[in-house]
């Protein structure tokens, strides 16, 4: 089965299962730093499925307010500024916001090559589901995926 049918199967098992914001960052004189929304997708692992595209995955926020906390390291800091940022864009306190992410070519995955963490190998379709680990088959991941979603 290809990538494309697999992931087309997946979004069919996922309707009515809760999505998760897209958010991209905009910087303005006038507005300040923002995260703000350009869609929203299914959270599948490595692999976010809006309706139409295959994302891969790259930063998780939750959208909230900064307040005022002391910081042991500047990465937690800029981590609550980013939060921050969700908030001021329109994200609502508490929401999942994912950024950063990239488009995956599945077309290309389909024709033998490798787009995000998707690969044909094997003759078969694949995802590294972390940096450090191997290739899957991806119908054996999405499902394990579509369970814990469902």
């Amino acid at each position: 089965m290809s990538a494309r049918a697999l992931l087309d199967d997946t979004r069919r098992q996922l309707v009515g299962v809760p999505k998760e914001g897209l958010g991209e960052e905009k910087h303005s004189r006038f507005r300040g730093d923002r995260i703000v929304r350009v869609g929203e997708a299914w959270h599948v692992g490595v692999l976010l499925l809006t309706d139409d595209a295959a994302l891969a995955t790259a930063e998780v926020l939750r959208a909230a307010d900064a307040g005022r906390r002391g910081y042991t390291a500047e990465s937690a800091r800029q981590r609550a500024v980013r939060r921050e940022w969700a908030l001021r864009g329109g994200f609502g306190a508490g929401e999942v916001v994912h950024v950063g992410w990239s488009a995956i070519d599945v077309d290309a995955v389909d024709a033998g090559a490798a787009s995000g963490p998707l690969a044909w190998v094997g003759g078969i379709p694949q995802v590294k589901w972390s940096g450090a680990g191997g290739y899957m088959p991806l119908e054996a991941y999405l499902r394990e995926r579509i369970a814990l979603l469902t």
